[in-house]
């Protein structure tokens, strides 16, 4: 049976890093590639088992594929610090990979733990993410660093597979936000990462959009993607993902404003 090497890239994250490591215990070998944390994160990760090796920030994808390429087997599970593999995930992780066939890759459900519950409605879920790979046939592509103007994506990077690609049922456990104010504070520095990406690749906005696609995102979340049955957790979430489309578009229309201004200057 193939081996499994899982990955985690990390930046300051004591506060998840031995749980998150605990959860990949059935791994055949576990690599942290650390950012010159502060905070412990490489001793706490070497006290779990792993093998850490300290490398300055490249980006996101230039990263993770840093640390596939110091894997000592070809499947590779990526898997960022506030994560959490699930037993019937990695259950099924070793079963299918007994025989996989022609797969290059297998997408994850991921699912997010917010306002004291796993949210499984709105845009939040399933949110497939393809985490296992075999480094032969594929490689991570763009989340560069955030340098505006850069060519690589700025935002979502994301694994991309040179073959046929397979899908789990076991789930990623997502533990991405402490409560509100954190919610609110990723949401300002993404939306500002997505219309940079948005500005270079020459979108625009509109005051119709504006008007228009915040509320179609809540009605997208809240209605057709069936927040309301999380309750008033779900109604938050929703109205959260619409407000992130509006800060997004609100972040556009002010950089391509600011570069006509440059312009006519």
């Amino acid at each position: 049976m193939p081996r499994v090497s899982a990955i985690v890239i990390t930046l300051n994250e004591a506060s998840h890093i031995r749980e998150c490591l605990a959860a990949l215990s059935w791994a055949d070998e576990v690599i942290v590639v650390d950012s010159n944390s502060t905070d412990g994160t490489p001793d706490l990760a070497r006290l779990a088992g792993a093998t850490v090796i300290s490398r300055d920030w490249p980006g996101y994808a230039a990263q993770k594929d840093f640390a596939a390429t110091h894997a000592a087997h070809d499947w590779i599970l990526s898997v960022d610090a506030d994560e959490r593999v699930t037993p019937e995930l990695a259950a099924e992780i070793r079963r299918t990979l007994e025989s996989p066939g022609d797969r290059a890759g297998f997408r994850i459900p991921r699912v997010t733990f917010h306002l004291g519950r796993w949210i499984r409605t709105t845009d939040w879920y399933p949110d497939y993410q393809l985490r296992l790979y075999d480094r032969r046939h594929a490689s991570w592509t763009g989340g560069a660093s955030g340098v505006p103007g850069s060519s690589i994506r700025l935002v979502h990077e994301s694994v991309t597979a040179r073959g046929p690609v397979g899908q789990f049922t076991g789930e990623l456990q997502h533990f991405a936000y402490r409560d509100i104010a954190h919610h609110y504070e990723t949401m300002q520095r993404y939306t500002t990462l997505a219309a940079q990406q948005m500005s270079n690749d020459g979108r625009r906005a509109s005051l119709p959009g504006l008007l228009l696609h915040p509320p179609a995102a809540f009605l997208r979340n809240y209605i057709l993607r069936r927040g309301f049955m999380d309750g008033t957790a779900g109604l938050i979430v929703s109205a959260m993902n619409a407000h992130y489309v509006f800060l997004k578009f609100a972040k556009l229309w002010a950089l391509r404003s600011a570069l006509a201004g440059v312009k006519r200057d």
